[in-house]
């Protein structure tokens, strides 16, 4: 498999307007995985998804948007007892709000079992997650994760991280950092968004968070930061690279989820980090025209039609 994606996929409910609303899918990890499919080429192996779901129909609609899209999903734990996590959105004062139901999600298990994760891995090039997949998660699900990130890494995965930080998810911001902290450090690549790293870990700048990262034990860090330069450091000397300017986006959701597929997609194919950087960077220029975490890409037409 060339890149396994690990998290939570949501069930989406969109608009409000007149009371009426919109069923998609998506989640971060999986918004990333759809865009890093855009720039792989199928006959060099599967793409996939882990994460654990339901046996009830939205479950199974799920398994089949992924599959449709060319996404595996054998790997995938479907519980009896559990069901998907849902969200809304609706606009509020001109800009958009999120009414989450996860408490009880499916996903919230993916990691019960340490056997299940490590068949899961076994053979990825390339395994993703982000601080997502670890808030959902109990301390002991997230040590397991970890372990198994150290096996799968052992046989020659490369690991991808975006810290993606999201307080809500974790019982106090200490545990938060620790473990961000911790799965950075056993990472070969992170992605992290400067805003969300300066609020909850005091970074002056993107230079900043990227030396913290890398003294971790990244090896590569990119610094996305909104409608700035992102920050590249993989060598003693972090590079800048400018996001064009362009018009106000359509929509701002997702922009660094495609900025992280697209990444690693390249990277995966063999280009340098700096080539990999402009890469995310058009990429998220692509998916802030137009509505919607999740867009249909001409390229990963190639994909579909393709099930596990």
């Amino acid at each position: 498999m060339q890149l396994l994606a690990i998290g939570e996929c949501m069930i989406e409910m969109s608009g409000g307007q007149e009371n009426s609303w919109r069923m998609g899918f998506a989640g971060d990890t999986l918004n990333t995985l759809w865009y890093a499919r855009a720039g792989l080429d199928p006959a060099k192996g599967p793409v996939g998804y882990f994460t654990a779901l339901g046996t009830d129909g939205f479950s199974d609609r799920i398994v089949s948007f992924l599959e449709a899209g060319g996404i595996a999903t054998g790997a995938i734990r479907r519980l009896s007892d559990r069901r998907p996590g849902l969200y809304m959105i609706e606009q509020k004062d001109g800009d958009r709000a999120f009414t989450y139901w996860r408490e009880t999600s499916a996903a919230r298990c993916l990691a019960d079992d340490e056997a299940t994760l490590l068949a899961a891995m076994a053979g990825a090039r390339m395994i993703y997650l982000s601080g997502i997949t670890l808030g959902i998660l109990s301390r002991e699900a997230r040590d397991r994760l970890m372990r198994s990130l150290r096996a799968a890494r052992a046989e020659g995965a490369t690991i991808a991280f975006d810290p993606n930080i999201r307080p809500m998810l974790w019982p106090d911001p200490q545990e938060m950092r620790a473990a961000i902290m911790v799965t950075a450090g056993l990472s070969d690549i992170v992605l992290p968004s400067f805003d969300d790293e300066a609020r909850w870990f005091g970074d002056a700048d993107p230079a900043a968070c990227a030396r913290r990262y890398r003294d971790a034990g990244a090896g590569e860090v990119a610094v996305k930061d909104g409608g700035a330069p992102v920050t590249l450091s993989h060598h003693d000397i972090p590079q800048t690279f400018p996001v064009e300017a362009s018009a106000a986006p359509t929509d701002a959701t997702g922009a660094g989820d495609s900025f992280n597929g697209a990444y690693l997609a390249a990277r995966l194919q063999g280009a340098s980090a700096e080539d990999a950087t402009k890469a995310g960077i058009a990429m998220a220029a692509r998916v802030i025209s137009a509505h919607g975490a999740i867009i249909e890409l001409p390229e990963a037409s190639r994909w579909l039609g393709r099930s596990a």
